[in-house]
């Protein structure tokens, strides 16, 4: 996968991830030029960070910035760059949504360094938190997850909502780096002016889907990234 990439989501530990993943992912990170962001999570491996756990923000906002220091400081002992941070799986959904939440997660970033960068879903509350707080934030669209007519992802227990079809992703990138739209589940046309799209590590697909938007958008600026455990 990260030899496919331009930039990775490495988990944190709190959803996927531990001392050994983390470091063997930062340093084959390192070794291919892949740029390092932090995939802080819910407190939640059972469930993958993909369950709702309507925590407070302010506990939000220590779990988030605990994940990124175990992260940072991962990166420091490889001598290896942190650069960005993008919530993971419900924490991110309701990041999108809620401003509080979306607050949490930018003040845990200031508070462990101002210069990393929030990866966020276009529009969203974590977009207008990080433009408050003076914290820099990248758009990203998502090239295998199906999204509503509002610009919020379809939610992944309902039909239709994970994209495994190679062709159809491809056109969907194009569409977003070309002409900045992607069709939502109804037919309407979403505006998204994206820089980074994303592709799943854990969609069975993904390898196959990535060789394919690197040979049909080769020397686009916009960055390709999955999450990696």
């Amino acid at each position: 996968m990260l030899d496919l990439v331009s930039s990775a989501n490495i988990a944190c530990g709190f959803h996927a991830g531990d001392a050994t993943t983390m470091r063997d992912t930062v340093m084959a990170a390192k070794l291919r030029g892949v740029t390092i962001g932090a995939h802080p999570s819910y407190p939640d491996i059972p469930g993958f960070g993909r369950r709702e756990l309507e925590l407070p923000p302010k506990e939000i906002s220590l779990h988030v910035e605990y994940q990124i220091r175990a992260l940072r400081d991962v990166c420091g002992a490889e001598r290896a760059k942190l650069s960005y941070v993008k919530p993971h799986g419900a924490l991110y959904n309701r990041a999108a949504r809620d401003p509080e939440v979306a607050m949490a997660v930018v003040r845990a970033i200031s508070r462990v360094e101002v210069s990393l960068t929030l990866l966020g879903l276009a529009g969203s509350e974590m977009a207008r938190a990080a433009v408050r707080d003076g914290i820099a934030f990248a758009s990203e669209a998502f090239v295998d997850r199906a999204y509503k007519p509002d610009g919020s992802l379809v939610p992944r227990s309902e039909p239709g909502a994970i994209i495994h079809d190679v062709k159809r992703a491809v056109q969907r990138a194009v569409m977003l780096v070309k002409g900045q739209t992607i069709t939502a589940d109804d037919g309407s046309e979403l505006r998204i002016s994206a820089q980074s799209l994303c592709v799943h590590g854990d969609n069975p697909d993904a390898a196959s889907i990535l060789r394919a938007l690197n040979a049909r958008l080769k020397g686009s600026r916009v960055t390709i990234a999955p999450f990696a455990a």
